[in-house]
């Protein structure tokens, strides 16, 4: 496990985080007053003005954006700052797109105006989701296996009361059978600082991923129901400044297994319980300044958590953990981007039960490569390198659809990636991958959209010498 916390602390000082520069963006000046205020050399923020929001709260817009009435920008950082508030509106995910400009010159004052187009905020969509970690498992290890996806229904509200606040409602049939519930408002004060969201979800399988062997997940199955598991939360934010935010969470658990799973591993729950009740508390704090919050290529990104798992009565798993996600992206040509990152976990004690110990292979814990494979653990690490080239960039009109909708973006990157990662296991039993440094590489294309779409193709080794070409939905630095 040290060697673990060596790599993740060596890796965090190459990362060298550092705040990036923005890039500079064309603006028009207009005329005779612009070229007065030229003159002067600096420009007085009069007003802020947003316009083309019709349900989202102008305060609520007004809150991105770092810069107020009465504030003072120098000329020659006019056109950067414009840029760093049309994107930090951007980020919020309210928005298709904006605008900034200025207008209304008199002297050395003007205002700024911040154009935005509203996105698209209510969803019904279709549920059909793979019960497995990963495209190429369910394809190939799983034989593309319909028993193996999940159905269902989801419904999402995304900027309820033009707040930013979101109501998100599932109902799941197949694989596991879920219903879940959740809102989540960022501000609750008048300060736009504080805010709460609440959750509720109870799933239920009738096979359990019970162990693992040769670094591949086991599963049984039965017609009964085998696990059940409920979750109740609570979430408090904090967001003083822009690109800083504190949260707390604190979740309430409850997982119950047939009598049959914890009979053929007693260590599923551990102590062959057959239920178990915890609470968790967790502290994280996210710093984020990039060009993009969602598929970034310049700036950093930064994410540590401290939990404890077991509180009081309720501790039937206990552990302390302690989790680093750190990322640095480059621009280093106008259509290349470098971008380094690492991602941790030390958790204590390192005796857990099986259900507490997922490490490298799950989530967004793992190697491009390695997509057949877990590791599991209590403590890991992981290396990400990617160099970026994007090689192709047009919209797309779509007939019929709304004016306001009907212009697709679409960006394309060819890249190169390597990673490297360790897991840590006091019991690896007949593990081949644990407590020892794997590393993998390959080439690949990103296929980047609105609405945080991103069709990731990836052709990957690893050093068992394996090859093939993976598939994924989600972003990965």
């Amino acid at each position: 496990m040290l060697r673990c916390c060596y790599y993740l602390l060596g890796y965090l000082c190459l990362l060298g985080i550092v705040l990036p520069g923005a890039a500079k963006s064309r603006m028009e000046e207009g005329g005779r007053a612009a070229a007065l205020a030229q003159d002067s050399g600096y420009l007085v923020v009069r007003n802020i003005i947003i316009i083309g929001n019709k349900k989202t709260r102008t305060s609520i817009i007004q809150r991105e954006i770092s810069t107020v009435p009465g504030d003072t920008i120098y000329l020659n950082n006019l056109a950067e700052t414009l840029e760093e508030r049309r994107k930090q509106i951007l980020n919020t995910s309210l928005f298709l797109n904006a605008t900034a400009n200025v207008k209304n010159w008199d002297g050395n004052s003007a205002d700024l105006v911040f154009e935005v187009w509203e996105r698209w905020y209510t969803f019904a969509f279709p549920i059909f989701k793979l019960a497995d970690r990963n495209f190429n498992q369910w394809w190939v290890e799983k034989g593309h296996n319909f028993n193996r996806v999940n159905l269902g229904v989801k419904g999402t509200q995304e900027n309820l009361t033009g707040r930013n606040d979101g109501l998100d409602a599932t109902l799941q049939f197949g694989y596991t059978q879920k219903i879940s519930l959740q809102y989540n408002l960022p501000y609750i004060d008048k300060g736009f600082r504080h805010g709460l969201g609440v959750l509720f979800s109870y799933s239920r399988n009738r096979e359990v991923n019970d162990s693992t062997s040769n670094n591949k997940q086991q599963f049984f199955r039965k017609d009964e129901f085998l696990r059940q598991v409920y979750t109740i939360g609570i979430r408090y934010s904090y967001r003083k400044a822009i690109n800083t935010r504190h949260q707390v969470f604190l979740y309430y658990n409850y997982e119950k297994v047939a009598d049959s799973v914890a009979i053929i591993n007693p260590n599923y729950l551990g102590k062959g319980r057959t239920s178990v009740r915890f609470l968790d508390l967790v502290y994280r704090v996210t710093y984020i300044r990039a060009d993009s919050w969602v598929y970034p290529l310049k700036g950093v990104s930064i994410m540590g958590e401290a939990a404890k798992r077991g509180i009081g009565p309720l501790s039937d798993i206990d552990d302390i953990r302690f989790r680093l996600n750190a990322a640095r992206f480059w621009q280093l040509r106008p259509r290349t981007f470098l971008a380094l990152g690492m991602r941790g976990q030390v958790k204590f004690s390192d005796e857990q039960p099986y259900m507490n110990q997922q490490a490298l292979g799950y989530a967004e814990d793992y190697l491009r490569g390695l997509e057949y494979y877990v590791v599991d653990g209590t403590s890991f690490a992981i290396l990400k390198s990617t160099l970026r080239q994007e090689i192709l960039a047009f919209k797309l009109k779509l007939p019929i659809v709304p004016k306001k909708f009907n212009t697709v973006p679409f960006r394309i990157f060819a890249k190169a990636f390597a990673d490297g990662g360790y897991a840590y296991n006091k019991f690896p039993g007949n593990s081949f991958l644990n407590n020892r440094f794997l590393y993998t590489g390959g080439i690949g294309l990103d296929i980047v959209s609105f609405y945080d779409t991103c069709l990731r193709i990836e052709y990957s080794v690893n050093q068992l010498g394996q090859k093939g070409l993976f598939l994924h939905t989600s972003v990965d630095m």
